[in-house]
């Protein structure tokens, strides 16, 4: 086995992180198949969707539904574009694979990935874990030097993912089960508001997930003051500083969209002529469902609060460590202005003689995947590989309690 060199991929529900551990950076893909009206007959799977000539109306076929890997026809079809050589070339016989799973995931599903593994993929030696634990990692084995202090033995993992939400305290390295909040709440649900806002006020867009999707990257921000936002963006331009256009892509010479103040298009450069939506209060109004789920009828309480709650139900000596260490990852951390924000609501719930700290970090969709690069470098990593001869010896469910954590 080829010793400290695993495959890692971090097999979220709309992008999957994967790569060799002694690569730099993963390659980020779409976990799907998508289908666009102006190629019929050709399903595009992962990022071949970079090939398509026009993705207005594209048709996804998920992996994942609800968090959950139920569509295992689509994975499979996925994997194989990933270990194969137009993508990743791997041989899993001599090469360990690390794999993350949702958090609470059924143990038919575990059983069902793990047997696909060995069977389909001929797998060695297989670790499952999940992204949390991942990220958890990631931030106590190298965010600080050493000199400056010593490493963080407790932190808080925000996993802002495509489907939920997750709150999930560490304490010496280990998940405080009792206390992990999940909202329901993720980049799908706030795609699909945007979609629904758009089409309600302005142009019909309810078949353009991949469109609107790019929209939400690019123009959504995290509001600092929300009743302030709101009364800047019922004001006329140029006294309204938020409103923007979104000129949409015509697949011709724009491929994806971008944002521009109203006052910048000119017929001199043709760029009157092209497709635009309006977006106001609706660049902050979306982010801000995480704060509020029930504005979407979710009746759940929005992250700080769930930050809060999480905390409150670990022991008491670990509370201002768990403050002091809250790590914020998944694609929603992208979002401008998400850190202030997250530590201002925090601050103002939190008791006083508590220090609060949150982090973003620069690339919190990949953070999870560097943790699994350096957990596949450390000591233990191998101890937790699951070898092909104990599942030939025990089968899946053996595998799956004994090692589920």
């Amino acid at each position: 086995m080829a010793e400290n060199n695993a495959f890692i991929l971090d097999n979220g529900a709309f992008y999957a992180k994967l790569g060799m551990a002694d690569e730099s950076e993963p390659k980020t893909i779409l976990n799907c198949i998508t289908k666009a009206k102006s190629e019929r007959r050709r399903p595009f799977i992962g990022n071949q969707i970079e090939e398509c000539r026009d993705v207005s109306g594209l048709f996804y076929i998920l992996c994942f539904q609800r968090g959950y890997l139920v569509n295992w026809d689509v994975q499979k079809t996925v994997w194989d574009y990933f270990f194969s050589t137009d993508c990743c070339p791997v041989q899993f016989s001599d090469t360990p694979l690390l794999i993350t799973e949702p958090l609470f995931n059924f143990g038919s599903i575990q059983e069902a990935m793990l047997e696909i593994l060995y069977e389909e993929y001929d797998c060695d030696a297989v670790c499952k874990t999940t992204a949390v634990d991942l990220a958890a990692f990631n931030f106590t084995h190298g965010t600080v030097s050493t000199t400056e202090q010593q490493k963080p033995l407790c932190c808080v993992v925000v996993e802002m993912g495509y489907s939920f939400t997750h709150v999930v305290p560490f304490v010496k390295g280990n998940k405080v089960k009792e206390a992990i909040r999940r909202i329901d709440i993720g980049g799908k649900v706030l795609t699909n508001h945007l979609k629904e806002i758009i089409s309600y006020r302005q142009l019909n867009v309810m078949d353009e997930s991949y469109v609107i999707n790019q929209v939400k990257e690019d123009s959504c921000f995290v509001s600092q003051n929300f009743n302030e936002d709101m009364r800047i963006a019922r004001k006329r331009f140029p006294d309204n500083t938020i409103v923007r256009e979104y000129v949409l892509p015509d697949y011709t010479q724009i491929r994806r969209g971008f944002l521009r103040k109203p006052n910048e298009s000119s017929s001199a450069d043709g760029s009157d002529e092209l497709q635009t939506i309006k977006l106001g209060n609706e660049r902050f109004v979306i982010p801000e469902i995480l704060f509020h789920p029930s504005d979407v009828g979710i009746p759940q309480m929005g992250v700080p609060e769930a930050i809060l709650d999480a905390i409150n139900l670990c022991p008491e000596e670990t509370r201002p460590h768990l403050f002091a260490n809250i790590v914020v990852c998944g694609g929603c951390a992208l979002f401008p202005g998400m850190k202030t924000r997250l530590e201002k609501d925090v601050r103002a719930l939190a008791p006083d003689e508590y220090e609060v700290n949150v982090m973003v970090p620069d690339n919190p969709i990949s953070y999870a995947w560097h943790g699994g690069k350096k957990y596949s470098q450390s000591l233990s990593f191998l101890k937790s590989c699951m070898s092909r001869n104990q599942y030939e010896e025990y089968g899946t469910k053996h595998l799956v309690d004994k090692y589920d954590s």
